[in-house]
């Protein structure tokens, strides 16, 4: 027997994620739609301080067709969930943002605090893996304005969360305040990876103490396909791959080394993505260096998926 529908959106720095999916009686989570919109909300907001018009105009169009596949579902509004992170929590201009989508969908945007984002995520990485990761776990969300770390151990609830971290350093942010060049200079690369470990420096949660690492959202799931060599994405391969760190740590480098239209002929890369890959690689690879494992797991269910599973709770 099916409890009903449910509908959680993801609205980041770079991208809006849908999750359309049913909750049979006897739990877990059949999904019917999964619709991502790469639309650049934080379009110089690490520079302004404010959404630009022409992101507002490039989210609002995505969330009249998200609307649209919601009402085709019959999902009622108390099953919907909204959930804006990083850029909406950092703009001056975030009431716009917020009183648009209001006017779209007809519920409430969360602007989550940088601990719920995270244990958000989690909950979504780890829940739905089938083999059971050696706690503690370290699951990685690299977005477009933060990167977001928890550790901690799976429970039968998922998330037993031990300690969870936002970090200001995210894909889009870290393009535009340091890698200018195409391809980005040494010196580029150099202040990037020098911010991101200023960071981690300063972060409560150390990557050294994971005994497993789980990477989660699409920085870290298009860095797998270039691991894989995919000639297009596929997110059935990618799920649950189990890939050599070493690997990872070179995929990198071949992608920060690129040109922003080698990136783009890459079959697996989106073209919303090819200018800021590089950032997010640089910060994957900043954080695999100061852990002790060997493997990467990649985890397609991410924070979407812990966002439609905590809308029955």
């Amino acid at each position: 027997m099916r409890v009903g529908p449910v509908a959680a959106i993801d609205c980041g720095t770079n991208t809006i994620k849908l999750l359309v999916g049913t909750e049979p009686e006897e739990g877990g989570l059949e999904v019917d739609e999964r619709e991502m919109r790469i639309v650049r909300l934080g379009q110089d907001l690490d520079r302004t301080g404010r959404i630009a018009e022409e992101a507002l105009a490039r989210a609002f169009a995505a969330i009249e067709e998200y609307a649209a596949l919601i009402r085709d579902h019959g999902v009622p509004p108390e099953r919907i969930r909204f959930v804006a992170t990083s850029a909406t929590r950092d703009a001056a201009n975030a009431a716009d943002f917020v009183a648009g989508v209001r006017d779209r969908l007809g519920v409430e945007p969360e602007v989550v605090s940088g601990a719920e984002e995270a244990a958000l995520a989690f909950d979504g990485a780890v829940r739905n893996l089938r083999t059971p990761p050696t706690a503690p776990v370290l699951v990685v969300d690299i977005g477009g304005g933060s990167t977001e770390l928890v550790l901690g151990s799976p429970g039968p609830e998922g998330a037993g969360s031990v300690r969870a971290d936002s970090m200001n350093v995210g894909s889009v942010r870290l393009y535009e305040r340091h890698l200018a060049g195409d391809p980005p200079t040494p010196e580029q690369v150099a202040a990037c990876v020098a911010d991101v470990d200023a960071h981690l420096d300063a972060s409560p949660v150390d990557p050294a103490v994971a005994a497993t690492v789980v990477g989660v959202a699409g920085t870290i799931t298009t860095v797998a396909a270039a691991v894989l060599d995919l000639p297009a994405y596929d997110r059935d391969a990618l799920d649950q791959a189990v890939l050599a760190v070493d690997d990872v740590h070179a995929a990198v480098d071949r992608l920060v080394a690129m040109t922003h239209e080698q990136r783009r002929a890459l079959g697996f890369m989106h073209p919303g993505r090819a200018d800021v890959i590089g950032a997010g690689a640089l910060i994957l690879s900043a954080v695999l260096r100061r852990t002790r494992v060997d493997h990467l797991v990649v985890s397609e269910s991410d924070i979407l998926d812990g966002i439609a599973w905590s809308i029955g709770r």
